[in-house]
């Protein structure tokens, strides 16, 4: 079976993803896609794995896992979808021991002894810290923006680094990341290589994010471009949703406000720019797959 895992981070998809799957769920159920509903396993889950972390998995464990979790016979699965953005880690935890997800790789083995002899892929949205961190320091019960850190330099923190310790310790997992500030344009991808479909298929809430942050009157003149144009590849379709948003983007939803003390316009401007450098790093690691626009 394929096991695809979709861990977060915080503070990027606010469960859209796990949303947008569901309501497909239906047309996929005939080609063994099987997407359960977060209630029926996210905290089972985690509980095993917790359970399980400082030992091997027992021979039943994932039999047990597919009864609590499953209608049909997991016999008849081809691809579990599960999806879960505190699996690394709660929000408030996410720094704890002065690293970032210090976790996130012995949770990542624990599955992956849970279901041995499964294929599993690992998907990941990331987020210029430079938002991400006001975020998620917001998400949390901190206080003290510095407790919530844990010691970790904002200016020190790469994605890359999470990754490459994913990579050494479970090279086996292929991963799958995009980054949150392109997920409108990328959306219908995302979801299409989470399912295991064809990138060109219809499926129900391509543009849902977009036309989250694009006026009324933008939306009715995109989606009549498209029925005008069914026949355009991918890449020229993002191309027309830029330029849509160039000129009918909200404003209100693609601007965010940074409220941290000592966060001037130079420091904002920096966290970003060693972000970008770090997405060409992650692009360059083996066993990684980066969705772009």
């Amino acid at each position: 079976m394929q096991v695809i895992f979709h861990a977060g981070v915080h503070c990027t998809d606010e469960d859209r993803i796990l949303k947008c799957l569901l309501r497909n769920s239906d047309s996929w159920r005939h080609e063994a896609v099987s997407i359960p509903g977060p209630s029926r396993y996210r905290k089972f889950l985690l509980d095993a794995v917790n359970s399980l972390s400082k030992a091997d998995a027992a021979n039943d464990t994932r039999e047990i896992i597919f009864d609590a979790i499953l209608d049909e016979d997991h016999e008849v699965i081809d691809r579990l979808l599960l999806s879960h953005p505190s699996f690394f880690s709660v929000p408030k935890l996410m720094f704890e021991g002065g690293r970032a997800y210090r976790k996130a790789e012995g949770r990542l083995q624990t599955l992956q002894r849970i279901f041995e002899g499964d294929d599993i892929e690992l998907f990941l949205g990331l987020r210029d810290p430079a938002t991400f961190l006001p975020a998620a320091f917001a998400a949390t019960p901190h206080t003290d923006f510095a407790d919530f850190m844990s010691g970790v330099d904002p200016m020190q923190l790469r994605w890359s680094d999470l990754i490459r310790r994913l990579r050494d310790q479970v090279p086996e997992i292929p991963i799958t990341l995009w980054c949150n500030e392109d997920t409108p344009l990328i959306w219908g991808e995302i979801i299409r290589r989470m399912a295991g479909i064809e990138l060109t298929r219809k499926i129900t809430g391509a543009f849902d994010l977009f036309g989250q942050i694009i006026s009324p009157e933008g939306m009715k003149r995109f989606r009549a471009f498209l029925k005008e144009n069914p026949n355009i590849n991918e890449a020229q379709k993002r191309r027309v949703m830029a330029a849509f948003l160039d000129k009918y983007a909200l404003d209100d939803e693609i601007e965010e406000e940074l409220d941290l003390p000592g966060w001037d316009s130079p420091y904002v401007d920096m966290l970003t720019e060693l972000y970008e450098d770090d997405l060409y790093t992650l692009s360059q690691i083996p066993g990684v797959t980066v969705i772009a626009p």
